[in-house]
Order: structure tokens, then sequence, then C-alpha cells
């Protein structure tokens, strides 16, 4: 073969060489592509796909028949074994029941994202031989974010039909809050939905920085004990941007907690309002202090703001402002009642109690369901120090709205109506420093 011809066909090789390395690159990367997680790629693929754990991949069916357990609990303990942030997906379009589980301590920072739906057991004998407290329940566990725009469902109706509040013809006994989170640190939960829970909606106890947002937590107005947020031994908690429906308080802040901040909230119909307790209930020490509750709408609620606590108590409820609430046909707009007394038999009158002192309401206005529109019932032994009135409007839409007090002292500044009736005033100057200094939390 002569010397140009060679040449020739090494060219012709070289180039037919080059086409073949381009096809299998081609070919090769298309493959790839079609194993990364995107729009289109099976959920069923493989168990993780980066730091993302899919529940389907470890067993969930979604269907709404099938208990999906397990597959939650393999999946949150894939995630949970990596040092790494994970994520576990809960998709669209599925509905997955979920028997109790417990969510554990973890070594990585987890995102639950939800946004499929999550319905708990209809029938409470599912609870048999574990804790009527608790369904989902998250412990020990740091910097967790629960987020999307699904929907969990407890299923309460059950548990409400056998309730002592519903027949009292059958004995007390506990139901499962939805979402329990104990020991928790650097919680965030948004844009989730709650609806028909057993008890409790959300639990917070012995928390640390807490974020809770755009959350929506329905109930009807009847269910027995379902609370919306409940904030227990808790600090540095934020609840803001939220709805809550319920058949008890729309927020209820209680013992040890301080340093929470309530936002943005609209409460009801049927909700008893934002509470500070019920405090010192078995004669229990409480201590609550330095809470802000800022801008919130309460329509057809059994109460407003208030505090609440048992006698027999102690500790104290302290450095508590409630401002730019509006009212709308609400029972109680304003209370503090230190003779409170959930049972079913009369509480014994006690000499000892909660001390209830630093508590301002400033800018509450809107309408009373009833005349007394502001009540303050403290304790006979240990009365209410430093409350505040500022920028009170409350009216009746049956007669002239009043205030009531016992045992009560503070002192009040600009329009209040209905007038205070509190045991002492101080002087418009003394009134300004409070009020700039109520303002400074």
């Amino acid at each position: 073969m002569d010397q140009p011809t060679y040449f020739n066909n090494y060219i012709i090789l070289i180039f037919i060489l080059m086409i073949l390395h381009v096809t299998y690159a081609s070919v090769y990367d298309y493959q790839s592509f079609l194993q990364l997680p995107g729009i289109g790629s099976s959920i069923h693929e493989q168990p993780r796909k980066g730091n993302i754990f899919h529940v389907h991949a470890y067993g969930a069916i979604g269907d709404g028949l099938h208990d999906d357990t397990e597959a939650f609990r393999n999946a949150w303990k894939m995630a949970c074994s990596l040092s790494l942030h994970s994520s576990i997906l809960i998709p669209e379009g599925y509905t997955y029941l979920v028997h109790p589980i417990d969510f554990a301590g973890c070594r990585s920072k987890i995102t639950l994202r939800i946004n499929g739906a999550i319905i708990a057991p209809k029938d409470p004998h599912y609870w048999r031989g574990l804790n009527h407290r608790k369904w989902l329940y998250f412990h020990s566990v740091e910097h967790l974010t629960l987020e999307g725009g699904g929907t969990i469902n407890g299923m309460g109706e059950e548990w409400w039909a056998r309730s002592c509040k519903i027949n009292t013809t059958i004995p007390c006994h506990h139901a499962p809050t939805a979402i329990t989170f104990h020991k928790c640190t650097g919680l965030n939960v948004k844009d989730i939905s709650i609806v028909n829970s057993q008890q409790t909606h959300m639990s917070f106890t012995d928390c640390l920085g807490v974020i809770v947002s755009n959350v929506t937590l329905s109930t009807p107005a009847e269910s027995p004990n379902t609370d919306g947020i409940h904030i227990s031994a808790s600090t540095n908690v934020e609840v803001r941007d939220s709805t809550i429906n319920a058949g008890d308080d729309c927020v209820s802040i209680v013992s040890n907690s301080s340093r929470v901040m309530v936002t943005n909230i609209v409460c009801g119909p049927g909700t008893h309002g934002i509470s500070i307790g019920s405090l010192g209930k078995w004669n229990e020490w409480s201590e609550v202090h330095d809470v802000m509750v800022d801008g919130a709408y309460l329509s057809n609620t059994q109460n407003g703001v208030r505090v609440k606590t048992w006698q027999g108590g102690s500790g104290f409820a302290t450095k508590i402002i409630f401002k730019n609430v509006w009212m709308e046909n609400v029972t109680n707009p304003i209370l503090v009642d230190q003779y409170y007394c959930d049972a079913p038999d009369p509480c014994q009158n006690q000499t000892a109690n909660v001390n209830v002192n630093d508590i301002s309401f400033v800018g509450i206005k809107g309408t009373s369901a009833s005349e007394e529109a502001i009540r303050f019932a403290c304790s006979d032994t240990i009365p209410c120090q430093q409350l505040y009135l500022e920028d009170i409007q409350l009216l009746t839409y049956t007669g002239v709205a009043t205030s009531f007090c016992w045992n009560a002292y503070g002192s009040s500044s600009g329009i209040v109506f209905p007038p205070p009736c509190f045991l002492t005033t101080v002087s418009l100057a003394v009134q300004n420093t409070l009020s700039a200094s109520h303002n400074s939390i």
C-alpha cells in the first residue's frame, strides 16, 4: 500500500473512532441523566438520591389503607444515619396511614417535606399498650424542619366521642397530640395543615429555639381539649402568620416558658382564645415570663386574651403583653382568672396562688358577646399587681360594656372603655413610663 493511501485510511479510522466515542458518551450521559431525581423521575428507583429519601423506596404504599408506619420509620433511620443535612420526601398525591411512631434523635439535620397527606388510624385501639398522648412524636432532635403544603389528619372523631367532656358517664382518659416535640432545639415548622386532631394539634415541651409559621390548624368547635399550639417549658419560641380553629385554646403558654412571641394570628370560631396557663394545677410551681402577643384577630371565641391560674399553686406570671388584638363577638375579651377550675367538682378555696403581675393589655378593640368585657378576678391573699390598660375599645351589641375587678391593682392610659376598675391608679407621667417599658420587651 502506498503512503498516501495508508494515510487516508488512517484518517478515516480516526474519524470512525471519534464518532463512536461521541455516540457512547451521549448515550452514557443520557442514561446518567435518567438516574437523577427530577420532573418525571420515579420515586421507586433508588432508596436514596443524594441526601433525599423517598418514603416509597422504603415500602410506603400511600393508598390510605395499608400501614406505612414501618416505611416512615426506616426512611427516618436512614436519613439520621448520615452526618450531612438530609431530606425525607412525602410526595404529593398520596395518603399515608401512619400508626403511633417515634422519630428519635439524629446525627444530621433533617428536613421532613410533607407534600402529601398523613392520616392516623380511625380506631383508638391501635394505641393499646402505647402512650395515649402521642401520635407523631419527635424527641431529642436538633435543627429539624417540617415543611410542605401537605395535610396531617388526626381522624379524631372516635377520640372525641369517647371523651368525658362529651359523655359525662364515662371516665376521663388521655388522647394523642397530633405532633409532639420534646427536648428539641432549632425547630422550624411551616406551611403545613393539621386537621381533626385527636387532642392538641401541636405541642412543644422542653424545646429551645422554635419557629412556627404559616400553619393551619382546624378541628370543630365542639371537639374537646383540642388546643392549637401548646407551649410548655420552652424558650425562644415564635408563632406567626397562622390560622387556628379549634375546640380549646388557640395558643396556650404554660409552665416554665419564656421569651415567647405570637404575631399575626387568626383564631376562631370556637376557640378559647390565647391563654397564659392554666398555671399551678395540683399545687405545682409554674412560671411564665417575657411573652408578647402582637397582632391577632379573634372571632366568635369563648375567650380573647387571658391569664388563668389554679388556687394552691405557686410561681409567677409576669412581663406579659397583649397588644393590637381585634375582637369580634368574643365572650370574655380580656380576662385574668385566678380561680380557674376545670374540674367536675368545685375547687376548694386555698390561700396560695401563682403571683400575677406586670400584665399589659394595649390596643384591644372590637365587640364583646357579653356585657362584662374586662374581668380581673384575683386571689384574696396574692392580688394581681401592675395590671395595665391602654387604648381599649370594647363594645357590646346588647348593652353597655362593663369591667369587673377583684383584688386587682393597676393603671391605665389613654382611652379605656369600658372604664377600668382597679383598686389604685397612678399619675399620667407614671403611666407613660410604664407604657414605654412595656413596649421594649
